[in-house]
């Protein structure tokens, strides 16, 4: 079923997905059983902004994620967190330099150098 959901995500146009952010924060909210103006107050915005959010017509980020913050749903956002990827060259250099046994004692003199 998600599948099906992700495919139709991209047909929908700005304002569906407008809308569909919208159905999400007003859910959260009633979820919770907070009103407008509370949730307004506890994220610091207008009345309006979240009026303006629940019908589908907007607002700018700052104000969406101050919203998302004031309902705990942050958590939304993690799709959006970029993950550093390892190259198979640098993989294999750090398992290379990795110890997996400790030196002996009579083994503790020092390096040759590199001349």
């Amino acid at each position: 079923m998600m599948d099906n959901f992700n495919k139709s995500i991209y047909i929908l146009n700005n304002k569906a997905i407008l809308m569909l952010l919208g159905k999400f924060v007003k859910s959260k909210r009633l979820e919770q059983n907070i009103t407008q103006q509370n949730l307004a107050i506890a994220a610091g915005v207008n009345r309006s902004t979240i009026v303006q959010i629940e019908k589908g017509d907007g607002a700018n980020l700052l104000s969406f994620v101050q919203i998302l913050r004031a309902l705990n749903a942050l958590d939304v956002l993690n799709v959006f967190e970029v993950e550093q990827k390892i190259s198979p060259i640098q993989l294999a250099k750090m398992k290379y330099y990795n110890k997996e046994r400790a030196s002996s004692a009579n083994m503790l003199e020092e390096p040759p150098s590199n001349w």
